[in-house]
This record gives structure tokens, C-alpha cells and sequence, in this order.
């Protein structure tokens, strides 16, 4: 029995769907909490980081690869994010409150960009997202009067009361806890008749038309959830840059969470967070290898841009399942030694199983 890609859809929001990977799981959240006593601060500002895209990742990834919407604008919903939470804070609003509330102002403008998106797809849908998100950073530049314009705006420090946050312990902690919080809302969301209506969209809108399922309004409740977490993560982005210009905003964002989610492997939750971590550390692995480079190719621009290109198409041709898949094969392996067939871990064809392909 060859190994189905298709396989990696039945645990894809399961990520305790084995009882070894309770322990496993329980180690890691463990370590992650113990890390700061041993860490640097450098350390700890990377892994913030990492933990907020890991945000954004999962939010991109509940649009993308559970419901099939292809989107290139979710930097204008991490950009609405930052924005309204630096505001937020400037007028006293509590940390909490305002997370929340900046991740619901960026729920709205998903709800209001996925009501007419809806009636486009595929490559019309791209472009649409894409548009969006140049208008967004177009309308921060010149709304100076609350975004401070293209000359940028001061975030004031995290902090609860009188408990500050801005240390990068602190930070650390705040950034873990969101994004436990998140994923955990997304696992039991997925196993609800909201997330398998998700799915069932992504697979065959015909079939879930037949089934009763508003197909209109699960592509809008997919946009406004998705953009909702994305504004999540675009609050404490906030936090993590101290300032913000619309620079930081741009369509490359965009793409970078696109290659996230392709290369931590579509429809998975723990793909979604394998693709930040790599993605996310991939500008500190070229930063290493440059002084190993020849003097021309090292200076040259758009290597980081080359680089990403490069993944994405060596993941593509040789790893369509992601990290995701490559994961999955390797714990069928651990689990089947040394009782395996080499055919078994054979990619398997796809013979038009679902419309999603065609």
C-alpha cells in the first residue's frame, strides 16, 4: 500500500492524533517555557518574531489550504493589525482589549474585502487581494492624522497596568501564549460543522451546495476569521517593531506567507507552523552562508528574493506535500521499521479526486 497524499488531510487538525505525540508535543511546550531562563535576549527577539508569523501563517492557512481561497494581500491585514493596535494603546485601551480589538477591526475588513472577492476565483481572486493590499498600504502612507504617514508612528512599550511587557522575556512569553491560544481555537474550530463546511468548500463547492452548505457565506466567515487572526498577529508586530512605516508592509510580506503555507504543506495546521519557522529563518541562514560566496553574487541584489524562489520550486517538484507530508512519511517510517517496502513511500498520482486539483 503506497503512501496517498491524501492521508495528510485526515490528521491535518489532529495534532495529537497518535499517543507519542502527546509526549512529544508536551516536551516541546515544556522547552519553549524553560527557554528563557537560558536564552539570550537576541534569542528571545527572533523567537518572538518567529511566533508571530507562526500567527499569520495559521491565519493565511485557514483561507488557503482549508477553504481554497488563494489570497496575496494578507500584509494589509497584519498592516490594519499593527495599525489599530499602536492607536488602540494611544488612547488607553488595556493590552488584552486591545489585541482583541485590533484583530476584530481587521475581522471587518476581511468580512468587507470577502463580499465582493467571493465572486471571483483562482487567479482573479490573487489579483483582487493583491490590489487590496497596495491600496492599504497606500492608504496608511497618506492617512497621516492616525498612521503618522510615510514618516512612520511610535508604538508605545506593551504593558498591563503597571506590569510592563517590553522586555524580551516578557515579550517572549505574551508571543507563545497568543499563539498556543490560536491554534487551539483553530483545532476545535476545524472539528466544528464551520471548519468541515471549510473543507467541504475547498473540495467541491458542488458537492457542499448539494449538502446545504452556503458556499457564499463560508468563503465570507473564511475571510473575516482569517484576516481576524492575521490582525492578531499584526498587533503584536506591532509590539515586536516599536515603529511603524508603511514599508514594513509590502507585497513581498504577502508573498512570504504565501511560501509558508505552500511549503509547510497545504490543509495542515502543523504545516502551517513548520513553513514560519523556516521561512522566518532563512533570512538569518543567508546572512551566514554570504561571507562563503563569491564577492559578486554576494552583493547582489534580490539573493533573499532568489533564494525563496528557489525553495518554493524545489518543494514544488520534489515535495508537494510540504514539510507537512515530508513529516508524515517520516513518522510512517519510524512506525513501520524495520517491517517497510521502499514502493511504500513512493509518491502516488492524483487522478482528478477532487475539484480542488483541476
Amino acid at each position: 500500500m503506497r503512501f496517498d497524499y491524501h492521508t495528510r488531510y485526515r490528521d491535518s487538525f489532529k495534532l495529537l492524533a497518535h499517543p507519542h505525540e502527546k509526549l512529544l508535543y508536551g516536551t516541546l511546550v515544556a522547552a519553549l517555557a524553560l527557554l528563557p531562563l537560558v536564552a539570550s535576549s537576541f534569542v528571545l527577539g527572533e523567537l518572538s518574531y518567529v511566533f508571530i508569523l507562526c500567527i499569520a501563517s495559521l491565519g493565511l492557512m485557514l483561507l488557503t489550504g482549508f477553504t481554497g481561497q488563494v489570497s496575496l494581500g494578507h500584509a494589509a491585514f497584519v498592516a490594519i493589525g499593527a495599525y489599530a493596535n499602536a492607536w488602540l494603546m494611544s488612547k488607553g485601551v488595556p493590552l488584552p482589549l486591545s489585541i482583541l480589538l485590533a484583530g476584530l477591526i481587521t475581522g471587518a475588513a476581511g468580512l468587507l474585502l470577502g463580499i465582493p472577492a467571493i465572486r471571483v476565483s483562482g487567479l482573479y481572486l490573487a489579483m483582487v487581494t493583491m490590489a487590496f493590499a497596495i491600496i492599504v498600504e497606500q492608504l496608511i502612507g497618506h492617512w497621516g492624522s492616525v498612521t503618522g504617514g510615510f514618516t512612520g508612528l511610535a508604538v508605545e512599550p506593551a504593558r498591563i497596568g503597571s506590569w510592563s511587557l517590553a522586555s524580551p522575556k516578557a515579550f517572549y512569553y505574551l508571543c507563545l501564549l497568543v499563539l498556543v491560544v490560536v491554534l487551539l481555537g483553530l483545532l476545535n474550530m476545524l472539528r466544528s460543522a464551520i471548519g468541515r463546511a471549510f473543507m467541504g468548500v475547498r473540495d467541491s463547492e458542488a458537492a457542499a451546495y448539494s449538502l446545504g452548505i452556503h458556499v457564499r457565506a463560508v468563503k465570507v466567515a473564511a475571510f473575516a476569521i482569517s484576516a481576524g487572526i492575521t490582525g492578531v498577529a499584526g498587533a503584536l508586530i506591532a509590539y515586536h517593531l516599536q515603529y511603524l512605516t508603511p514599508d514594513g508592509f509590502t507585497l513581498l510580506l504577502s508573498l512570504e506567507l504565501v511560501l509558508m503555507v505552500v511549503i509547510g504543506g497545504l490543509g495542515s495546521l502543523r504545516g502551517a507552523i513548520f513553513g514560519a519557522v523556516l521561512i522566518s529563518m532563512l533570512p538569518v541562514a543567508i546572512s551566514r552562508i554570504k561571507p562563503w560566496l563569491p564577492a559578486q553574487m554576494a552583493t547582489q541584489f534580490g539573493l533573499e528574493i532568489f533564494i525563496f524562489g528557489l525553495v518554493l520550486a524545489l518543494f514544488v517538484l520534489f515535495e508537494p506535500g510540504g514539510l507537512n507530508g515530508r513529516w508524515l512519511k517520516l513518522r510512517a517510517l519510524l512506525q513501520s521499521f524495520p517491517l517497510y517496502r521502499r514502493d511504500t513511500f513512493k509518491r502516488q498520482k492524483r487522478y482528478m479526486k477532487s475539484e480542488r486539483y483541476r
